[in-house]
């Protein structure tokens, strides 16, 4: 019989960890023996507001203690919680209260208003009573026992609720935290992808509660200056974030701040090689990028503090298996490109509520991810792009990522994303939208030296025929590239 509060509770109890920094917010620092007490009251208030074993609690917070002690609180019940966006528009907050049937939302007082017709708690309320309240004793589950939804991001269609156990956790921290980064009780995380992503939840909850290190929770407040002031303040070893917010952190500042970072983890968005280049020698810090999936919990490949091979996406993380198969299912040669496909301890059971695309998903316990790749010999996978990515031009058919990554070579180049439109004959044209550095000296020049430099590095039907200079690129909360949109030429 598991729970993961008290799992937590117990190791932090085992190994010492209890008087040791657990959460750093902008006011204050919580230890691990803190963040257990506060679940274990929390837990009191919320089933004084009705919350029973297996009902689903929608926890719609911005990342900071009140975000721990919601999930752990509902944790403790046998509840499940449902980790959302807090940011949604109210519709997408009543898509998922309804979707998963929630009997209570927890957010912030400010937000409550777009969760008509649903019972809500105010996180302040949730806190404040909590430090009053007796501790509850969690509750003892079954090792399969749903511990909380995820929603993927729902970029090219309506977004699915993936429920996750209560084991799962502790995998993620074991297979890719310390395994793979080797996270310890001396390190201090830093997440700029929040707890609500499947990438930050690992980075920011799993990793260090599982390891007696620390993260800070930035909030709001994720300006390039306030993520340099908290790495200065805290020391910060770890940090992670998706290309764009690293593009971001590099292009102005003292490179000295990063002096304490050992580490700089990439994910959520496909990593240039000269921005991975530029990322490791301001930090000086490797640059390790992976890939992951909500459907999957956190990352499944992954390059690591023993191995890391730029311009690849790892190998296959400890206790997983990967294939590359062609479309009919069947597993094709290393260097060949194909369709990436995943097993393993964390991989879902289910979509919520959607046995169809279950069923499309999920193939004799193997997950098909729609990521193109390619396996080399040394055991590395190259990420060509998403298979619903892929554009077509002249009826070839062309991996945006490649274009992208030259044309990011350009050191005048902050972003690029590249994309077909059609012009008023019907014709499609490659188009790419670039976001420049400052200084870029003389804009003008810049789109013929970037469709220079695509036809001395690539093929004649992947020249981009339009260079559009843009002020910046449409993408999630998360920084993902919404291409659907891109497509549109119009954001």
């Amino acid at each position: 019989m598991v729970n993961i509060a008290a799992d937590l509770a117990d190791l932090a109890a085992r190994s010492g960890w209890l008087d040791r920094a657990a959460v750093h917010t902008a006011g204050r620092t919580w230890t691990h023996g803190q963040v257990h007490e506060l679940a274990a009251r929390a837990s009191t208030v919320l089933a004084d507001h009705g919350v029973r074993p297996g009902e689903h609690v929608v926890v719609a917070l911005p990342d900071g203690i009140g975000w721990i002690t919601a999930f752990l609180g509902t944790a403790v019940l046998g509840a499940t919680a449902v980790i959302v966006n807090p940011d949604l528009t109210a519709d997408g907050h009543r898509f998922i209260v309804d979707d998963c049937k929630a009997v209570l939302v927890v957010t912030t007082a400010e937000r409550a208003g777009g969760f008509d017709g649903t019972a809500v708690m105010d996180i302040e309320t949730l806190m404040t009573t909590a430090e009053h309240a007796p501790a509850t004793e969690p509750r003892s589950l079954d090792p399969d026992a749903r511990l909380y939804v995820q929603y993927t991001s729902g970029t090219t269609g309506v977004p699915k609720g993936v429920p996750h156990r209560h084991q799962d956790v502790a995998a993620y921290a074991s297979a890719v935290g310390e395994e793979v980064l080797h996270i310890g009780p001396d390190d201090v995380g830093l997440s700029l992808s929040k707890l609500f992503y499947a990438y930050g939840f690992g980075n920011a909850f799993a990793f260090p509660l599982y390891t007696g290190s620390s993260v800070v929770l930035l909030g709001d407040r994720q300006t390039p200056g306030a993520v340099r002031e908290a790495i200065a303040r805290h020391g910060v070893t770890v940090l992670y974030a998706v290309p764009s917010a690293y593009a971001n952190l590099i292009s102005s500042g003292d490179p000295s701040v990063f002096a304490t970072v050992r580490a700089a983890v990439s994910a959520g968005e496909n990593l240039r090689p000269g921005l991975g280049r530029r990322i490791s020698e301001f930090m000086a810090a490797p640059v390790l990028d992976q890939l992951g999936s909500t459907e999957v919990g956190h990352a499944f490949c992954a390059n690591g503090v023993d191995f890391c091979w730029p311009g690849t996406i790892g190998r296959a993380v400890p206790g997983y298996r990967l294939e590359v198969r062609d479309k009919a299912g069947n597993p094709v040669a290393d260097e060949v490109e194909g369709d990436l496909w995943v097993s393993g301890p964390t991989v879902m059971a289910e979509y919520l509520n959607r046995p169809q695309d279950t069923a499309r998903t999920l193939v004799d316990g193997w997950l098909a991810t729609h990521d193109r790749v390619v396996r080399g010999k040394d055991g590395a996978y190259r990420h060509i792009g998403r298979a619903d990515d892929m554009e077509m031009v002249g009826g070839v058919t062309v991996s945006p990522l490649e274009v992208e990554a030259v044309l990011g070579d350009h050191p005048a180049v902050k972003e690029v994303g590249v994309t077909v439109l059609a012009d008023a004959q019907g014709i499609t044209l490659l188009h790419a939208f670039v976001v420049p550095r400052e200084p870029v000296g003389r804009p003008d020049s810049l789109p013929a030296q970037l469709v220079a430099l695509a036809r001395d590095r690539l093929a004649p039907h992947k020249v981009p025929r339009v260079v559009h200079l843009v002020d910046a690129l449409p993408r999630t909360p998360n920084g993902k590239l919404r291409r659907h949109i891109l497509r549109s030429g119009k954001w």
